[in-house]
């Protein structure tokens, strides 16, 4: 068991690669705080777990619901040695002059300020105990874009920028911080991803782009996710990790 004796936050953890992050930190021992905004998710993930495991509600964008997950979380395990950030918001695939405002500042918000306001939150605590460690989940679309989804691109890239930045600087207070680039996976913002209907034939117009064929899984998120967050890879910061079939080559 891997994270045993570890305790874990998990952002956006009511479905898709943030779910199968939980399950599988929860598997290798670890006591997990399955966060969403949708509370109902959080609570069904959480409770599919089992007591290894607590649903947390809350906005990631939000400083009052970051702070009172973390305490939630502080106050049913303990303080969280490991934080992933995986929430994450797109607008669809169109124009970037088509994007309005408000969809701009979620973009931005949900991607970007979230990972702020859970620093915010976290490594006080994390420095005190003397590390930690934090994942974020960034995109191919920081890396090598598609177009129409520019600021979504634009979102992705300062996540895989600030892994980096974050890493160097927290580094000489023993916390690990990398990020994981998925490609294009089947979760729920797939359709609003590719800009056309969820068909077979526009997903696989999308697949072609892929050398090893298939989109990622949650699955293959989730054990990037373990081995960044493991002792396996305990000198290991400051990475931004394509989990992308070869999309970025």
């Amino acid at each position: 068991m891997r994270l045993e004796s570890r305790i874990a936050l998990v952002t956006g953890a009511g479905s898709g690669f943030g779910a199968e992050i939980a399950r599988r930190f929860a598997k290798e021992g670890a006591k997990v705080g399955v966060a969403d905004i949708r509370g109902d998710a959080a609570e069904a993930v959480a409770g599919e777990i089992g007591a290894a495991a607590v649903g947390l509600t809350g906005d990631v964008a939000k400083a009052a619901d970051v702070n009172a997950m973390v305490e939630r979380l502080r106050q049913t395990f303990g303080a969280p040695d490991i934080v992933v950030n995986n929430a994450g918001f797109t607008h669809r695939n169109q124009p970037m002059l088509d994007v309005d405002e408000a969809t701009f500042d979620k973009v931005f918000d949900v991607n970007v300020k979230s990972i702020y306001l859970m620093s915010q939150a976290v490594v006080p605590a994390m420095r005190e105990a003397g590390g930690g460690c934090i994942v974020n989940v960034g995109s191919t679309a920081g890396i090598r874009p598609r177009p129409g989804l520019s600021w979504y691109n634009a979102s992705k890239g300062a996540v895989n920028t600030l892994s980096q930045s974050m890493a160097v600087e927290l580094a000489p207070d023993g916390i690990r911080v990398n990020c994981i680039a998925p490609v294009m996976g089947n979760t729920g913002m797939l359709q609003d991803f590719m800009g056309v209907p969820d068909t077979p034939e526009n997903r696989q117009k999308f697949i072609s782009t892929i050398p090893m064929g298939r989109m990622s899984e949650p699955a293959d998120v989730a054990k990037a996710a373990l081995y960044l967050v493991s002792d396996d890879s305990d000198f290991i910061t400051g990475v931004v990790l394509p989990v992308d079939g070869g999309r970025c080559v």
